[in-house]
């Protein structure tokens, strides 16, 4: 599939989008712009029939998304199946809140190539009695080296929450940059970032379910997305932004964690996510595209 969309991003990708870090050696840099991604988050509804098919499907603002990108989204979603939503013993309809990740990269043969790369069912419900919500959550202080770098990005954090509400232990499992520098500046920039976010999230508190699954769950572990934003760059709905994705890392209380699971830029800043919850509807379709 070719069209605007793909040109779109080959030129974020190629004419760097991505700020440049002071005084990175050029050579590497080029090396590490070749990383780079393109990502767009979309939402929409989902009407779920009572066999798990896909029975309707709308994009919200689809008048901001590029006729070609809206077109081969809704042929995706339109081609999910669902496990059917079961209520007091027999399979209903239902509707859902979908939020989907795209991925574009630039191939070294001049094709470029778009895909879903994740999925979430789930919103942010401060409100919330059956799971994890947030009491108190101190937002990072910006490490004086990303000033310095210019450095901006987003930290996804899996925190683990005791029966205290307090965090008992927390792992940056993700540092996505929006700039671009050498290896070695690259890498002193994602652990300034990682360091200061896991440094304010130990004083983090949290409330507990009080209905639902998980109330008598003995710990939780909770998603949080840290925004780290040098200047006012973020891309509308609808518009590709570029970041250069960083390693994912392991959280050593997950002994059976599924490290493909990519949902960097896809929850909401300032939300928190259950990451063993699954009360949404679930998808049978591999993403795959």
């Amino acid at each position: 599939m070719r069209g605007s969309l793909f040109l779109a991003v080959a030129l974020a990708l190629g004419a760097g989008v991505v700020t440049a870090i002071p005084d990175a050696d050029a050579q590497s840099r080029r090396a590490v712009r070749q990383t780079a991604e393109g990502s767009m988050v979309l939402t929409g509804q989902i009407d779920i029939g009572t066999e798990g098919q896909v029975e309707g499907f709308v994009l919200d603002d689809e008048g901001k998304v590029a006729s070609d990108l809206a077109a081969f989204v809704n042929g995706q979603v339109l081609s999910w199946r669902f496990e059917p939503i079961v209520r007091d013993g027999a399979q209903v309809r239902a509707r859902t809140y979908v939020s989907i990740r795209l991925v574009a990269k630039a191939g070294p043969d001049g094709r470029d190539v778009a895909r879903i790369q994740a999925a979430s069912f789930e919103r942010y419900n401060p409100e919330a009695t059956d799971s994890i919500t947030k009491i108190n959550m101190k937002p990072p202080v910006f490490p004086s080296r990303a000033v310095d770098m210019r450095g901006s990005g987003e930290v996804m954090l899996l925190i683990h929450v005791g029966r205290a509400g307090t965090v008992t232990d927390v792992v940056a499992e993700q540092v996505n940059l929006r700039v671009v520098g050498d290896e070695s500046q690259m890498r002193r920039l994602r652990d300034s970032f990682a360091k200061a976010s896991i440094a304010a999230a130990r004083n983090w508190t949290f409330r507990l379910p009080t209905t639902g699954d998980y109330v008598d769950a003995g710990d939780w572990t909770v998603r949080v997305p840290v925004d780290f934003a040098y200047t006012d760059e973020k891309s509308g709905y609808g518009q590709w932004s570029v970041y250069i994705p960083g390693p994912r890392a392991r959280a050593p209380w997950r002994e059976q964690e599924n490290i493909e699971e990519d949902l960097a830029g896809l929850l909401a800043t300032g939300g928190v996510y259950m990451a063993d919850a699954k009360d949404g509807p679930r998808l049978l379709t591999p993403l795959g595209g």
